[in-house]
């Protein structure tokens, strides 16, 4: 009983705000019936609105202040409710109650996002993905708020807004949108070298994911746990998709843009309408404070990841995500996280780039959300009480009883009162400084090629490949030679190999040194070495009237069982009609429903005499083929595949045997891509 109180307890807390409108009467804002919606109050039929219709004002007032700001930067996001559970306890770590207890089922709400484009750009751009975790804990809320990347830009949080109006579209005619393609961010590439690691990384297959169920999460900064003894140990946050991490290729990606910007979000939504809940496990790095300085980079350098390899993750537990938002403004754009919502038993490490986002995050919510009383808004509200002396405010919703406001005091016996550490109150790690006051950066924060390096040698030659292409085609599209110059002989130092073949690509000399000794690879950064199943995947049925009812069903049935997705694409909606008298349902026609939708694609055929029908299909198959998709064929869609010329091509399954076909194809759809086509 007590778990599942936990579990269920922000939904509980959740549901004294839900509202459902239908069925009811109109009313105002205050209550009052509304006998009229369709016309303001007039002078006379063709007369002035007359400003006693209070009705018009209120709902034109309302109208007119819907929108608050967007966030400055992650403003383009979507959202899901969840649990998580530990898997054993890691109490010789952290005193925090939630990562002690394996019984508990903690509730969590979930925002991915977009760092650069505005809340209306697309969602599978170029981009790093926020990925924030509120955790409804009982001891109030803990926000790990972080990236799809392990590492970020720039190591000082002085130079976050340097680095955010860098990104940004250029002020001067507001374009590029949600790209980074543009003169100014790689100008400031090049004259801010510590963000070469990061490059890399936004520069590979990780910033276009295949959806946010595939994709990683980082808790980028170095934190402390701290456990009931007072022990400290440095600890990295890990988010492990449990289907693996994966991408989408570039043209896809920008394909995708255009037939459907929501094209993440959807997935999120539909894979939880479906019950096909998206899961992640939690994993940990900890290294104990007497090793802070045992490694050949500094561990508090935000630019800098910890090899998985040297500091191993440790899996301690499992989030799900199982229920959609009621309402996206009131959960999803409201929602406020912050780096410094922390429990008893984390606390926070000196990265400079952590320390100042301690002070940006609330700084923006108090606009963001008028005032400072944003953690009354349902979705922030911690399901522990929360007594204190702040008051009023703008949108304040608790009425606080009694005269006193103020500590200490002795009208209300000093309370509420500060609770020892006994009592769950929080406390900072106690730890020894004494150093000068300086503007300055440490040496240990010098080197800015080294991981990159690492990086480099830890991709498969694809995503070298696709490294080298998305270098050329953003270093391709900037005005300034100058520019061009600068970032091509500034990555000669992470792989003159990669310098030397953007160099070419993009017409500027190439560089005259480079090179890098570091010869350091992890495995463990390559999506390569990810888990493949073909579980949730969506496969595209292209298939038309008078098919094989009996073998063509049994078919799907086998690639049901294995977890996989279909969808049926024909040349118009409705039902389909099969030998035996089969009937298939039509979820896609050619015009609603495109090849970069899907990961993989099956073709039946059926009575192939249509010419307008075997042009769409050949044009979906062929574009799957050029994104390295699995593509299988049955039937009269062996025809497509044969008169094409991609028989015998790797991921591409042609079978009359049904059962070898399915077992082969599903395969084929859990490898993903098969980079090893050879495409003309």
């Amino acid at each position: 009983m007590g778990e599942n109180h936990n579990k269920n307890k922000k939904d509980e807390q959740l549901e004294q705000y839900r509202v459902n409108d239908e069925g009811k009467k109109l009313t105002t804002n205050q209550g009052l019936k509304v006998a009229e919606d369709e016309f303001s109050l007039k002078a006379g039929e063709r007369g002035p609105t007359l400003m006693e219709d209070f009705h018009f004002r209120e709902k034109m007032t309302h109208f007119d202040h819907e929108r608050i700001p967007e966030r400055i930067v992650h403003a383009r996001g979507f959202a899901a409710h969840g649990e998580f559970q530990l898997y054993e306890s890691l109490k010789k770590y952290t005193k925090a109650d939630f990562l002690n207890d394996t019984s508990k089922k903690t509730p969590v709400f979930v925002r991915f996002s977009t760092v650069a484009g505005s809340r209306g750009s697309s969602e599978t751009v170029r981009d790093a993905r926020g990925f924030a975790t509120k955790f409804y804990t009982d001891e109030g809320n803990y926000d790990l708020v972080g990236n799809n990347i392990p590492v970020f830009f720039i190591q000082d949080a002085v130079k976050f807004p340097d680095f955010v109006h860098s990104v940004k579209p250029e002020p001067h005619n507001e374009m590029p949108q949600a790209a980074s393609a543009h003169d100014t961010f790689w100008d400031f590439v090049a004259n801010n070298q510590e963000s070469a690691h990061m490059i890399m990384w936004a520069m590979s297959d990780r910033a276009i994911p295949r959806s946010f169920r595939m994709m990683e999460g980082f808790g980028v900064h170095t934190f402390r746990l701290v456990n009931e003894e007072g022990k400290s140990h440095f600890v990295k946050f890990h988010w492990k998709p449990v289907l693996g991490t994966h991408s989408l290729v570039w043209d896809e990606a920008q394909k995708l843009s255009g037939k459907d910007a929501d094209f993440h979000r959807r997935d999120l939504w539909e894979s939880i309408e479906n019950g096909e809940y998206p899961e992640y496990e939690l994993g940990i790095q900890v290294i104990k404070e007497e090793d802070e300085f045992s490694f050949d980079f500094d561990i508090l350098d935000p630019t800098k990841l910890w090899p998985e390899e040297d500091v191993p993750v440790q899996l301690v537990g499992k989030m799900t995500l199982n229920r959609n938002v009621d309402n996206v403004f009131a959960e999803t754009e409201q929602v406020a996280f912050h780096p410094g919502s922390v429990v008893p038993g984390i606390d926070f490490s000196n990265d400079p780039l952590l320390q100042g986002r301690l002070f940006s995050y609330t700084d923006t919510q108090l606009i963001r959300l008028g005032g400072p009383n944003f953690h009354e808004l349902p979705i922030n509200r911690p399901v522990c009480p929360f007594h204190n002396n702040q008051r009023d405010g703008y949108g304040r919703q608790t009425i606080n009883k009694g005269p006193v406001s103020y500590h200490k005091n002795s009208i209300a016996s000093n309370t509420p009162e500060p609770a020892s550490e006994a009592e769950g109150g929080y406390t900072h790690y106690a730890e020894k400084i004494d150093a000068h006051k300086v503007r300055a950066r440490s040496e240990s924060f010098k080197d800015h090629f080294s991981q990159a390096t690492m990086f480099w040698n830890s991709m498969s030659d694809p995503e070298k490949e696709h490294l080298k292409e998305a270098f050329s085609f953003e270093l391709g599209k900037l005005g300034s030679e100058s520019i061009q110059q600068q970032v091509v002989d500034m990555f000669a130092n992470v792989s003159r190999e990669l310098a030397v073949d953007v160099a070419n690509a993009i017409g500027v000399k190439e560089p005259e040194g480079g090179g890098s000794e570091v010869t350091k690879a992890s495995p463990a950064l390559s999506q390569e070495n990810t888990k493949h199943t073909a579980e949730t995947r969506k496969v595209g049925v292209i298939i038309s009237d008078n098919f094989n009812g009996e073998e063509v069903t049994k078919t799907l049935a086998l690639l049901k069982k294995e977890g996989i997705i279909l969808e049926v694409i024909s040349d118009k909606l409705g039902r389909l009609k099969g030998t035996t008298g089969t009937e298939l349902a039509v979820d896609h026609t050619f015009l609603t429903g495109e090849s970069v939708i899907f990961d993989a694609l099956y073709a039946v055929g059926g009575n192939g005499t249509d010419k307008k029908f075997n042009h769409d299909a050949e044009y979906f198959i062929n574009e799957a083929f050029q994104h390295f998709k699995p593509i299988g064929a049955t039937h009269e869609g062996k025809r497509w595949i044969k008169e094409n010329e991609l028989e015998n091509s790797p991921g591409v399954i042609v079978s009359d045997d049904m059962d070898d076909f399915a077992e082969k194809f599903t395969r084929a759809v859990a490898a993903h891509r098969h980079w090893e086509r050879s495409i003309v």
